[in-house]
């Protein structure tokens, strides 16, 4: 990785405790009979549309975070990204549900759960751009309005932010983020058209300035018993909400591409630099797990599928089973009976999106190759299980990667 002249800076914060390591730690250094890391995702959907309302949502006593809890409980996962988790810098929604819900033993979870380790950084939901990037002739306004022209769509800063729970330790001098990453470097990039001129959807004026990613990408570097883990956490935009342009198609299939991207491990690409001004990709030898909300499934809703299949089938992405549910599976063959045909295994999907659209696979749990794989799956217990009723706090379920 080489280094230009810092350009932009985008704030860092980390409410736990960190931890620099003087050389990274390699896979080949842990010991072999280390115990097993179990890697996670999970879409919380704990989001409000007011700044600040989550902490009031959190203080005053919320059925949904206390479930949520419950499940992570259950699943005790070793590193978790949570999704939809709304930011705010001082960090308090995080200690609010860190020390009121995941510490205390929820009705239907397990024991207290402890993470000794976060990292939280801004997204670029709900971030006023000051252009007009939905096209209707008017910049910002308030509700919708306002969420069209952010940077990423939201209705306030941070809404639907992100949030990296661990219990080993955070290098957060070494966290690289991309949030600042201009659209139209990377290289091939899907510039929306109007499909009834053939032109660009946006002004050269506008597309130069529009950011990558709809939340941010992190490259959070974790030290584990079985070494340093590269956290590669995201949530990109819905491939939905959009018009004929198909924007939101093209920058899903896109903020997935900056992943393929970054492994090819570049260290020269003047292009693929972070938010602190280093350039380059993920170094050749280095371990990580693909972990978030990706919003596309291999083969059905809507997508540019290929984006999506082209991570999972990375050279440098372990080949394992796909993670599956009896709660999916129950719920597929219900659809089916609906007249819901899905084109790939009900029972892989991750979440339950209505009658319109059914269930997809859109939650990721992808390790690095050199990882021995011990299990996965997705937490969603059938409807007669134990459990099920917790997992109903969030429209997505947790899915779990357990490796040595």
């Amino acid at each position: 990785m080489k280094l230009r002249p810092l350009l932009l800076v985008a704030a860092v914060l980390c409410a736990a405790c960190s931890h620099t390591a003087p050389t990274e730690p390699t896979m080949a250094d842990a010991d072999a009979d280390a115990a097993p890391l179990r890697l996670a995702t999970y879409n919380v959907s704990l989001y409000t549309n007011q700044a600040g309302g989550l902490i009031d949502k959190l203080q005053a006593g919320s059925d949904q975070a206390a479930s949520i809890a419950a499940v992570l409980q259950t699943t005790r996962p070793d590193i978790v990204l949570i999704n939809e988790f709304d930011f705010d810098a001082e960090g308090k929604a995080a200690d609010l549900f860190q020390r009121n819900y995941l510490e205390v033993a929820q009705p239907g979870g397990g024991q207290p759960l402890h993470y000794a380790y976060r990292y939280l950084a801004p997204v670029n939901t709900g971030v006023p751009s000051g252009l007009d990037l939905d096209n209707d002739g008017v910049v910002g306004g308030q509700g919708r309005s306002h969420g069209n022209d952010a940077w990423g769509y939201g209705l306030h800063p941070g809404q639907y932010g992100m949030l990296v729970l661990s219990r080993h330790p955070i290098d957060t001098a070494a966290v690289r983020s991309f949030q600042l990453l201009k659209w139209h470097t990377l290289p091939g990039a899907s510039r929306p058209l109007d499909p009834e001129n053939g032109q660009p959807f946006w002004p050269d004026a506008v597309w130069q300035q529009l950011r990558l990613s709809s939340k941010s990408h992190w490259d959070v570097p974790v030290d584990t018993p079985n070494g340093r883990i590269h956290v590669l956490a995201s949530h990109p935009t819905p491939p939905a909400f959009d018009g004929p342009e198909k924007r939101n198609v093209a920058r899903n299939g896109d903020e997935l591409k900056l992943w393929s991207e970054y492994l090819k491990g570049e260290a020269d690409s003047d292009w693929l630099c972070d938010d602190q001004g280093r350039c380059g990709g993920l170094a050749s030898d280095a371990r990580f797990v693909i972990v978030g909300d990706l919003n596309n499934d291999p083969a059905d809703g809507n997508g540019n599928h290929s984006r999506i299949i082209e991570l999972i089938e990375h050279p440098r992405v372990l080949r394992m089973p796909t993670p599956t549910s009896a709660g999916a599976s129950e719920l597929g063959a219900a659809y089916a009976e609906r007249g819901i045909q899905r084109h790939g295994n009900p029972a892989q999907a991750t979440g339950d999106f209505g009658p319109r659209t059914g269930s997809l696979r859109l939650d990721y749990v992808l390790p690095s190759a050199g990882f021995q794989l011990l299990g996965n799956g997705v937490h969603w217990p059938a409807s007669d299980q134990p459990g099920v009723e917790a997992t109903k706090a969030s429209d997505h379920h947790l899915v779990w990667v357990d490796v040595r």
